[in-house]
């Protein structure tokens, strides 16, 4: 799944516009890029830990040169250690049953959204066409 097709899915399950959830998403992603180039982690409950890790200089062979050595230097790299709702969803194949009634919740609910706007919608264009006559 790319950046797209997780939007578009964030949206159809949520109801909210694609704008909104690329806006969302762009600025929790800035976020956590931010904390990460202070040294700072970000943890989400569940799901994971984001965090910079310093890893240390050695010493490498030149791909194009198997015979010469060349020295990597030590460098800060980002590094993401799985929660443990995270790791059972993926060993067992299935979402948290939480997740799931907050998603089936959230649909419901837009669902009666997108009803009542068409119910007002109808109703005003009834209003507007009693005016005319």
């Amino acid at each position: 799944m790319n950046k797209a097709e997780l939007i578009e899915r964030v949206a159809s399950v949520t109801g909210q516009a694609k704008t909104e959830i690329d806006e969302t998403l762009r600025t929790i992603l800035g976020v956590v890029t931010e904390e990460l180039s202070k040294g700072r982690k970000v943890t989400l409950v569940g799901f994971g830990t984001f965090e910079r890790r310093k890893r240390k200089g050695r010493t490498g062979v030149n791909p194009q040169n198997p015979t010469q050595k060349i020295k990597i230097p030590a460098k800060n790299a980002p590094a993401f250690s799985a929660g443990s709702e995270l790791k059972q969803a993926v060993q067992s194949g299935k979402a948290p049953a939480l997740a799931k009634k907050k998603i089936a919740a959230k649909k419901k609910a837009a669902a009666k959204k997108t009803t009542a706007k068409k119910a007002t919608a109808k109703k005003k264009t009834a209003a507007k066409k009693k005016s005319r006559r």
